[in-house]
Formats: structure tokens, C-alpha cells, sequence
């Protein structure tokens, strides 16, 4: 199979630290550019906007958006016209409407447009899934709590409207939820704090029910300085599933369904995943965890907490 050649525009840390490694081990694609006003990769050609990218390299035939989201529908706009499958890292855009309008625009042009929720390619989600698909959920808790200056450092667009705050990590346990369980769920409520001088929130507790009217407690916290937690606890009719380390390791009843490093990252199961819908002529636009994003901020009740500075 021949690889595919393909561009990363934004090339900040996620690029630097998930998507580089991962294309580097891939046999499907080849990194053949960055599009990024300020950073470049080593051995790699460089471009400093998609424009002249676009029309200087129209033999690489793909492209991940990396950028921060409030840019991202022109770009991925600007690459689907111009013939290029799109891979759109999380979330995929700034709003849910903006999202289907890229997918209209990806089945006219006959391209690839993916939804890369990297959570859901965590190593125990399978295990998860398949353990849940025979049962009846009773209850579930999601503490979700990391620290902002740590993953994020200096990354103002992300308290920018459009950067969703705390719901980027967030997303990331809605992606999980809305994948692995057998029921759809809904957002009854929310409590949300935004700093004084910021225009997302930086925490939020969120109520939900399943379809069923099980209780889904969600603790989402962007302040957390001591052990980084992304966990998950799922009740059943017939057992209880404990999810750590936002999916690296699942237990259910106490046996282990998948732990971590059993096997490839979840970057590397992205790139096989975008390559396959690739070969097919296919798309995969999963919109559910970012509808729950917009109706968490659409019930929240909004509470002022204390600024927040880098």
C-alpha cells in the first residue's frame, strides 16, 4: 500500500507531541508538511498559511487540523474544496452547526472527513463497550479534574469564546460515555464557573439522565494541581465498571479488561482508523459528545469564580 501523503496544519503541542510520533510510526501516511505561522518540524517542508500550502503541494492528499477551533471551519473548509480528506482534532470546531457543514461540504466533494475524539481509541474502550452492551445502567460518576497550566500552558484561546474551557477536557469523557454505553443520554442541568476576567468556564458540575432515567453525575474541574483524574464509575444491574486514566485501564467486578500499554496509542489508532475511511470513500463525523458541550452551556447556570492568569 502506498502512504499517503499528508499535512499537519497547526503545529503546537498536541501536533508536537501526539500526531508527530504517530505519523512517524505510520506505514499509511507520510508527514510531507506543517502549515503553522510560527513553528515547523525538523526535516519536514514548512508553510506558514494553508492558502499557499494548498496550492503549492496539491499531491498531499490529506490533512489533520490541529489548530485552536475558533479557525478551524475555514481551514478545513479551504482544504475539503480544494480535494483534501480532513482529520479534525477535539473539538471539532467552535459549533455543532459548523461541524455539519463540513460533513455536507466532505460528502460533496467526495472526501474523507473525520472526527478524531482520541478518547475513544484509549486502550480499554473496546473491552468497555462490549461489557456494557448486555446490561442495564443503574447509576454512573465521571470526575474528570486536571490542571489547565499543565496541559495547556499560556493557551489563551481556550478561555476564548469558542474554547469551550474546562469542556476540552471534558469532551473527552463525553466522547467515552456517548460511545460505550448502550443507552443515549441527557443533560438535566449544570452549575458552571467562569473566572471574572474569562469567557469560558474553568469547572462545571453537570447532571444528566440516560434514556432509561439513570442518574450521570459530572465533576469537571480545569484547577487541579495535585493527581490529574479522569475516571469513571459505572453501575449495573449485574456489576460495576471502574474506568482510570481516562481509559487507559478498565476493571469490571474486578477484572481487568484492558490496561494500559497493552496496546498501540490512541494516535496510532486514529491514523489506522483515518486511513481506513480513506480506502473506503467513508466519513465518520461522531457529533454526540459536542451536542452535550452546547447543552451543557446552553442550561448552565452561570457562577463567578475568582480570575484566572497563567
Amino acid at each position: 500500500m502506498t502512504a499517503t501523503d499528508l499535512a499537519i496544519i497547526g503545529f503546537g503541542k498536541i501536533a508536537r507531541e501526539q500526531h508527530r510520533p504517530a505519523l512517524d510510526a505510520s506505514s499509511a501516511f507520510n508527514l510531507a508538511a506543517t502549515v503553522d505561522p510560527f513553528n515547523t518540524a525538523e526535516g519536514v517542508s514548512a508553510f506558514k498559511d494553508v492558502t499557499t500550502f494548498l496550492a503549492e503541494r496539491p499531491e498531499v492528499g490529506a490533512v489533520a487540523l490541529c489548530t485552536p477551533p475558533q479557525v478551524r471551519f475555514a481551514v478545513a473548509r479551504e482544504a475539503l474544496l480544494a480535494g483534501r480528506h480532513v482529520l479534525l482534532e477535539k473539538p471539532p470546531g467552535t459549533t455543532v452547526s459548523e461541524v455539519m457543514t463540513l460533513q455536507r461540504i466532505a460528502r460533496d466533494q467526495g472526501k474523507t472527513l473525520f472526527t478524531a475524539w482520541h478518547s475513544q481509541f484509549a486502550p480499554g474502550i473496546p473491552g468497555a463497550r462490549e461489557w456494557l452492551s448486555s446490561r442495564k445502567i443503574t447509576a454512573i460518576t465521571v470526575t474528570w479534574r486536571e490542571d489547565v497550566r499543565r496541559w495547556h500552558p499560556g493557551q489563551d484561546w481556550i478561555f476564548a469564546p469558542g474554547g469551550t474551557g474546562v469542556f476540552d477536557p471534558g469532551i473527552n469523557a463525553y466522547s467515552i460515555l456517548t460511545y460505550i454505553l448502550p443507552v443515549a443520554l441527557y443533560t438535566t442541568g449544570a452549575e458552571l464557573e467562569f473566572p471574572a476576567n474569562r469567557d469560558t468556564p474553568i469547572a462545571g458540575r453537570l447532571t444528566m439522565l440516560t434514556e432509561e432515567g439513570a442518574p450521570v453525575d459530572l465533576d469537571f474541574d480545569f484547577r487541579e494541581t495535585g493527581v490529574q483524574t479522569w475516571n469513571m464509575r459505572i453501575e449495573t444491574d449485574r456489576g460495576v465498571m471502574e474506568l482510570s486514566q481516562g481509559g487507559a485501564t478498565i476493571t469490571a467486578d474486578g477484572e481487568v479488561l484492558s490496561a494500559e500499554g497493552a496496546l498501540a496509542g490512541e494516535y496510532d489508532r486514529i491514523y489506522a482508523r483515518f486511513a481506513e475511511l480513506i480506502a473506503k470513500g467513508e466519513s465518520d463525523v461522531d457529533l454526540a459528545p459536542f451536542r452535550h458541550v452546547a447543552d451543557a452551556m446552553m442550561l448552565g447556570r452561570r457562577v463567578q469564580t475568582d480570575a484566572f492568569e497563567w
